[in-house]
């Protein structure tokens, strides 16, 4: 059930962004926000922590800062893999990472404030 929320909350965080800021992200249709949320997922619980291990001393350099660079490019790959969610290059990706972040963080704080019984 919690992974199901976490879809839909993802889901819902790209398609105010791409709502908002559609020269940054755009998306087709519902299905391909949730295909999008979907992959994003699976990229940033299987290869994010890889990127992060390797790229660890320039993150350290950079002072997290480059993670930011990691997620941008986490999320341009899922924009070149789904069919209907598009990103408007590199720095699109990135400012599309922190806003969809952000946006997520605040849905998923607005649902647990209902009470984390009433959904999990």
């Amino acid at each position: 059930m919690y992974f199901i929320i976490r879809l839909l909350i993802n889901m819902a965080a790209i398609l105010i962004i791409a709502y908002l800021l559609p020269k940054v992200v755009r998306v087709d249709s519902l299905m391909a926000a949730l295909v999008a949320a979907f992959f994003l997922g699976v990229v940033n619980t299987f290869i994010r922590p890889l990127l992060v291990l390797l790229t660890f001393p320039l993150t350290v350099v950079t002072f997290g800062v480059f993670l930011l660079v990691i997620n941008g490019l986490l999320l341009w790959l899922v924009s070149a893999v789904v069919r209907g969610f598009y990103v408007n290059g590199f720095w699109g990706a990135v400012v599309g990472a922190i806003l969809i972040s952000i946006v997520s963080w605040i849905l998923s704080s607005f649902v647990s404030s209902f009470g984390e019984s009433a959904f999990f």
